[in-house]
């Protein structure tokens, strides 16, 4: 490596010493750097290629480069710059397939072998990360949207490292395909989106209750089936609704001996959606959707794969909703959108003044008039939905009146009250509830996403604020949102990315 950079970079410069800290796995730049080697960054900027997105690089000199000597850092991450002109967006916009419904999918496809094939898949960054890992784990990958095929490899490996879990929380969801399959894992402690404490404590006591042995091993699960060998059935109840507990527990119980009966389980569409791959693979699921599931498992070998669309992101379209009714006069045709998915979201939609209609497999979205205040508590599906939450408070910061916001699913999701404050909302939070009053306008200001849903809420606001707003670290963003900028664009949004801004 030094040799690199003594050559590459300095042209035989005799003393260099360079660091690379990283905020993902992902160069993006002018040439095919997408899995490239985040220590080469700095090699590959000197080489001409432009390296942004999700890098974070600090270089430390230390002596050898004449007036160039010293400590000196550039941060470079993508910005989105929206001018709001107070036009309202009409037209139509598709709704891309739902990224927690191809996550655990993706995970599934460790129960068998053979070529299985997901269709209308988004191309974001947390496919990219997922495809990634599962090649670490002995899967060939082929990701191509809207398509992902994913293969057996010729070799296995029952262990999810540090440095790609860290990156998305859902990758814990190897855990129980792993076990189940390999009768043995070792899964890093998830990272993802800093919203608050979210446990795995349920994934870690249903799959001992299914006979296998855990401990915790320097922030790893290491996890082993029975005598190192298949799981049993068993009954088990969640002590609260948790998505991707359940989801694990139910790849687990797809290869267990025997019938596992589940308690208490989340019912989001992403957890139907999960239990339809497991039936198609030739597992015995009933009860996908409600509180109360049943587990046939397959015999070992007996499961196969599979080939399937993912459903519409019913998390996209309800942000694309948002979007639509923060500018009055709005019209926006969300096309694949299920409205039977957004029941919560649109009941308060209404109540707030915004029409919302379904047209065949679409939803239409129409604001006329002034918005309402109105109150919400998030709750698990069928209740509101804490990932609506943020965007939805956006909204509310233009309501006439009053409304009050409580948050029940996590202690730490109002990080994006700052943010919209330096643009003019009046918001109070107190515990975990927030307190909106609506004003007359928002101003344009240089803001921060800080997660996933709070980067969404600030685009929203940033559509009706007055002059342009500045949305750094948007790779929050890009784990969620397929070309966010360019669909807001074709509905009249002014909306553009910023490569390679510095945070």
């Amino acid at each position: 490596m030094r040799d690199c950079l003594r050559q590459t970079c300095f042209g035989g410069a005799r003393q260099v010493d360079s660091e690379l800290f990283c905020a993902g796995d992902q160069l993006h730049g002018k040439r095919d750097v997408d899995r490239g080697s985040a220590r080469h960054a700095h090699i590959l900027m000197r080489m001409g290629v432009r390296v942004n997105g999700y890098a974070i690089a600090v270089f430390r000199r230390v002596g050898g480069l004449g007036p160039a000597a010293g400590i000196w850092q550039r941060i470079f991450m993508d910005a989105l710059c929206i001018r709001g002109t107070g036009k309202p967006l009409k037209g139509k916009v598709r709704i891309s397939g739902a990224k927690n419904a191809a996550l655990p999918i993706l995970c599934a496809t460790l129960l068998s072998d053979g070529e299985s094939l997901l269709r209308n898949v988004p191309k974001l960054r947390d496919m990219e990360t997922t495809s990634a890992l599962l090649r670490f784990l002995g899967r060939d990958v082929d990701f191509a949207a809207p398509e992902i095929r994913v293969r057996a490899g010729s070799q296995v490996r029952p262990e999810a490292p540090y440095e790609l879990v860290k990156q998305m929380r859902a990758s814990v969801l190897v855990l129980g395909p792993l076990v189940a399959r390999f009768g043995r894992a070792k899964v890093s402690l998830p990272g993802g989106c800093a919203i608050g404490a979210r446990p795995i404590d349920q994934h870690l006591k249903g799959l001992e209750a299914m006979g296998a042995s855990i401990r915790l091993e320097r922030g790893y699960v290491i996890a082993e089936g029975p005598g190192g060998g298949r799981l049993r059935g068993a009954e088990f109840s969640f002590d609260l609704p948790t998505v991707t507990g359940t989801e694990n527990l139910m790849m687990a119980a797809a290869l267990a001996k025997g019938r596992t009966t589940l308690v208490n389980c989340a019912r989001e569409p992403e957890v139907e959606e999960l239990g339809r791959i497991l039936n198609k693979m030739g597992a015995r699921v009933n009860g996908a959707g409600t509180d109360v599931m049943h587990i046939v498992g397959a015999e070992p070998g007996a499961l196969g794969p599979f080939d399937h669309a993912i459903i519409p992101d019913r998390i996209e379209a309800g942000t694309y909703m948002v979007a639509a009714s923060i500018v009055d006069g709005s019209d926006v045709l969300l096309e694949g959108a299920e409205l039977r998915d957004l029941e919560a979201l649109s009941i308060k939609m209404r109540a707030a003044g915004v029409e919302i209609s379904s047209e065949g497999q679409n939803v239409r979205v129409r604001r006329r008039g002034p918005l309402c205040a109105t109150n919400l508590a998030t709750a698990p599906h069928p209740g509101f939905p804490t990932d609506m939450q943020a965007q939805f408070l956006a909204l509310m910061s233009m309501a006439n009146g009053e409304s009050i916001i409580r948050e029940t699913i996590f202690e730490n999701r109002f990080m994006h009250v700052p943010e919209l404050q330096r643009m003019g909302a009046s918001v109070v939070v107190r515990g975990n509830t927030a307190v909106v009053q609506g004003v007359r306008k928002l101003y344009g200001a240089s803001v921060m996403a800080t997660d996933l849903r709070a980067s969404a809420s600030l685009v929203i606001a940033g559509l009706a604020a007055d002059e342009e707003t500045e949305i750094r670290r948007v790779y929050h963003l890009d784990r969620g949102y397929e070309r966010i900028e360019d669909k807001l664009r074709a509905l009249g949004g002014d909306v553009k990315r910023v490569r390679g801004a510095e945070a």
